[in-house]
């Protein structure tokens, strides 16, 4: 072999990687101002999703499932999409507690302009938390503050910290009700799931921010760099945003957070977060022990993964799926393995509704070769 012959063969591999990865790079579907659209081709997979997801609506009792929207992305195009009225392509929606995991994405967005480590004191931003000196961010990202919260809803109004937090005494200052609580147990001991922690969040970002940055940061940082237009949230007496539960985006444009958190933060050519940080929100919290009655929480995002010989949550739907859920069935799927986004609204008001079955039908109409 010549002296040159290796060089030469590195160098032709070399071309022909980077020439591989262009074209991945340039195969890649990314939404302008609209979506791309392929619609499936109607089937009898696509007509048992639309019978489990569109049944007879019943606006009396209001019982069963109830879908206002579905959108699916599959590879960046838009694949589906059908409304039940009043919500339109337009409506932007409520979003309740899909808030939770829009704010992670917010802070990641910090994160990456390095404002902040997820082992910072918490009370380094906030100082009302300043009673707990032990509380990071992290914590509060993984809902295991060990404040003593109660997440209860309307099944429990009298003993409810969130319904208090909403709607009664703590409404003008969510996050100072909030860090008014006790200490329950030390952070990092226990998870807890807690919209204390979140608004608590949100207030931390505010002092992460230079004074008049906080009002249009999400704007800035996020909805204006993936094109979201229908985006309104909320802020409280104090100014700060309901990071909890009061976001509320179009169905079209939800699936653009989606899209974003399926490719690793990236958008385009530009990296809106830090690829670590989209793998601290889909790590399960440290410690966690599964319970059969729901998913794996992350970094304020739900996992689907098995843990300590449990089986994962949703059997019929690949391991390393990931969500944002909300109040009545707001949802937003990420399946990574099948490049698969979807978005459900909905006004879900008995537990009739599944997501397994959901997502196990739709696999089988949106994803070729997929079984129901």
């Amino acid at each position: 072999m010549s002296a040159m012959a290796f060089p030469v063969r590195a160098l032709l591999t070399c071309l022909a990687v980077a020439v591989l990865a262009a074209g991945q790079a340039v195969a890649e579907s990314w939404p302008g101002r609209e979506w791309a659209r392929q619609p499936v081709v109607p089937s009898a997979a696509l007509a048992a999703f639309e019978a489990y997801a569109f049944p007879p609506r019943d606006e009396v009792e209001r019982r069963g499932v109830r879908s206002d929207a579905v959108v699916a992305i599959r590879d960046g195009v838009l694949v589906y999409e059908r409304y039940a009225a009043p919500t339109t392509e337009a409506t932007p929606h409520l979003l309740w507690s899909i808030s939770k995991s829009l704010l992670a994405c917010l802070l990641g967005s910090a994160y990456g302009e390095g404002r902040f480590r997820l082992d910072d004191p918490a009370a380094r931003y906030y100082p009302p938390l300043a009673a707990h000196p032990e509380l990071r961010l992290r914590h509060l990202l993984n809902w295991t503050s060990g404040l003593a919260w109660e997440e209860d809803y309307e099944y429990a109004p009298l003993t409810s910290s969130v319904l208090a937090m909403l709607y009664t005494r703590g409404r003008k200052d969510m996050a100072g009700f909030a860090a008014q609580h006790a200490a329950g147990v030390a952070p990092g001991t226990r998870f807890s799931y807690s919209s204390g922690d979140s608004i608590l969040l949100a207030a931390t970002l505010k002092g992460m921010l230079v004074a008049g940055q906080y009002a249009d940061y999400p704007w800035r940082a996020l909805f204006e760099p993936l094109g979201i237009t229908s985006a309104v949230w909320e802020r409280d007496a104090a100014g700060t945003f309901v990071g909890a539960s009061y976001a509320y985006m179009n169905a079209r444009d939800l699936a653009r957070v989606g899209l974003l958190m399926l490719r690793d933060g990236r958008w385009g050519e530009r990296r809106l977060l830090p690829a670590d940080w989209v793998a601290f929100n889909r790590a399960p919290v440290p410690g966690y022990r599964p319970r059969p009655e729901g998913l794996v929480p992350g970094g304020h995002w739900w996992l689907n993964l098995p843990l300590e010989g449990a089986p994962q949550p949703w059997p019929d739907v690949p391991a390393d799926a990931f969500a944002a859920l909300g109040h009545w069935g707001q949802a937003l799927y990420v399946l990574p393995a099948e490049r698969l986004v979807i978005v459900r609204f909905a006004d879900d008001r008995d537990p009739s509704y599944r997501h397994n079955d959901f997502l196990r039908l739709a696999r089988a109409a949106f994803v070729p070769g997929e079984a129901p």
